[in-house]
């Protein structure tokens, strides 16, 4: 298994979850890719992105099928400004590179939102630390192990 692997699975087995990675020969890189992979719907995939708020990393977990209204994070963190993270900022945040950002395993703490919309899914998939891993939780268990704060976060 890749080293960011298993940095996830040491995170999780520290958070007491159950780790369950699996890793595919195709790219689960985007959540339509994940999705179509596990059989599942678009929205049980946990999307991990990394934006800029007020200059400031903070990781939003959010549902496949929705994309982040970067107004409402910007209210729920009270920031004036939030944008979406280059590509340098997400891998010095995380320790990942986009398409792999797990939610766990991070090399430094992170402010994290977690969507409400992912609470209506029974078994969520997120990515394991790299384009082609990913692992099984439920929404309590990953707002629980994140300590990420409960937020809807999605666009209109």
């Amino acid at each position: 298994m890749h080293p960011n692997a298993e940095r996830v699975a040491a995170a999780l087995r520290d958070g007491g979850a159950v780790v369950e990675i699996r890793e595919f020969t195709e790219s689960t890189r985007t959540a339509a890719d994940a999705a179509a992979a596990l059989g599942v719907p678009v929205g049980a995939i946990v999307k991990s992105l990394v934006f800029a708020a007020d200059g400031e990393p903070v990781l939003v977990l959010t549902s496949g099928d929705h994309q982040v209204d970067t107004s409402a994070v910007a209210r729920v963190l009270g920031v004036a400004h939030v944008g979406r993270a280059d590509a340098d900022l997400v891998r010095d945040a995380t320790g990942f590179a986009i398409g792999g950002v797990a939610p766990v395993g991070l090399v430094r703490p992170l402010r994290m939102l977690i969507d409400l919309h992912l609470a209506t899914f029974d078994v969520l998939w997120a990515a394991a630390g790299t384009p082609n891993t990913v692992f099984s939780t439920t929404y309590e268990e990953l707002a629980r192990i994140t300590g990420a704060t409960p937020a809807d976060v999605a666009g209109t």
